[in-house]
C-alpha cells in the first residue's frame, strides 16, 4: 500500500515557480457579497456589471467574486459545498479600536459574528464575522507592547 508518507514526490519543471495573485470565491449574491467586502475596505469598481467582479487588495493580490453562475458555466456538475466555509480570510485593521469598530458595522449589517472582538493571547485584537456566504472573515490588529 502506497501512503502520502511513501509516495514519491514529483519533480517540479525548471522555470520560475507558480506564483499566487488572487483568490476566488463562488458567491451565491454577488451584490450583497460586495457590499460586504467593501464595508472590509476592498475597493470593487463602484459599478458592478456581470456575474464576476474583482479588486486589488495590496499590490498584485486580487479578490475574485463570480456568481453561482459562472461556476456552472465553467464545470456544469459544480455544487456548492455544503457545511459552511472552509477558509477564513483576514483584514488587518490599523488598531484594537478599528477591530471592535468594523465588526460592530458589519455586525449591524447583518453579518454573523462568529467571534467576538477579545485581546488575544499571541498578541492581537481579534475577531471574526461570516461573510454572506458563510466564509470565515477575521479581522485584527497588533496590540500596543
Amino acid at each position: 500500500m502506497t501512503t502520502d508518507a511513501t509516495r514519491p514526490v514529483p519533480s517540479v519543471p525548471p522555470g520560475p515557480p507558480a506564483r499566487a495573485n488572487a483568490l476566488g470565491l463562488v458567491v451565491a449574491d454577488l451584490e450583497a457579497s460586495v457590499a460586504f467586502y467593501r464595508r472590509c475596505g476592498v475597493a470593487f469598481p463602484s459599478e458592478v456589471a456581470g456575474p464576476h467582479v474583482e479588486a486589488e487588495l495590496v499590490p498584485g493580490f486580487r479578490l475574485m467574486l463570480d456568481s453561482e453562475d459562472v461556476a456552472r458555466s465553467l464545470d456544469p456538475s459544480w455544487t456548492r459545498a455544503v457545511g459552511g466555509g472552509v477558509f477564513a480570510l483576514a483584514f488587518e485593521c490599523e488598531d484594537a479600536a478599528a477591530v471592535d469598530t468594523l465588526h460592530a458595522a458589519l455586525v449591524a449589517a447583518g453579518s454573523a459574528s462568529t467571534l467576538a472582538p477579545f485581546d488575544a493571547p499571541w498578541g492581537q485584537r481579534y475577531a471574526s464575522v461570516a461573510d454572506p456566504d458563510g466564509n470565515g472573515v477575521d479581522l485584527y490588529a497588533a496590540l500596543p507592547a
